[in-house]
């Protein structure tokens, strides 16, 4: 319910940069970038919201070797995630959380794999592997969602200087 409700604001906030972009003349960012900021941003929720909706729609109670793991991949990429955003308006450090992005979306990848070869390994019944493949593979998507942000931020950095 936490994440649905955050998942809302994201949106608000989506439709909310949009329509000022649409207001104002001068903005401090190509409209291009601030849009396709704005825009992979939201993704990047929109696959945190998919998973959760899954989990709770599959009524998957039990935790799986590598649901934790990606978790924790996320959190730790929207972090950094923040810090880049940071560093954009200060116009100081950003290629460090940009390449920091990068290594854990590797790191996803990595436990993504292990996890759904696990998953195959240990559990017979094909429901629940169904179930928890697609719920890993949007954990997974959510990672590549922040490196999308990541690569958005490096190109407005290359723009801006």
């Amino acid at each position: 319910d936490e994440i649905k409700e955050i998942e809302h604001k994201c949106d608000f906030l989506t439709h909310d940069i949009i329509q000022r972009l649409n207001r104002t003349f001068v903005t401090p960012l190509d409209r291009e970038d601030i849009f396709g900021l704005a825009r992979s941003l939201d993704d990047v929720m929109d696959s945190i919201d998919a998973a959760a909706s899954l989990i709770r729609l599959y009524r998957l109670e039990r935790v799986r070797f590598g649901a934790r793991e990606l978790a924790k991949i996320i959190t730790a990429s929207t972090d950094q995630m923040r810090l880049a955003l940071g560093a954009l308006e200060v116009h100081k450090g950003l290629t460090t959380h940009a390449v920091e992005i990068n290594r854990l979306e590797n790191e996803g990848d990595r436990v993504h794999q292990q996890a759904v070869s696990r998953l195959f390994d240990d559990e017979r019944d094909p429901l629940v592997v169904m179930k928890w493949k697609e719920a890993l593979d949007f954990l997974e998507d959510a990672i590549d969602r922040c490196e999308d942000v990541a690569n958005v931020l490096e190109g407005v950095m290359v723009k801006n200087g």
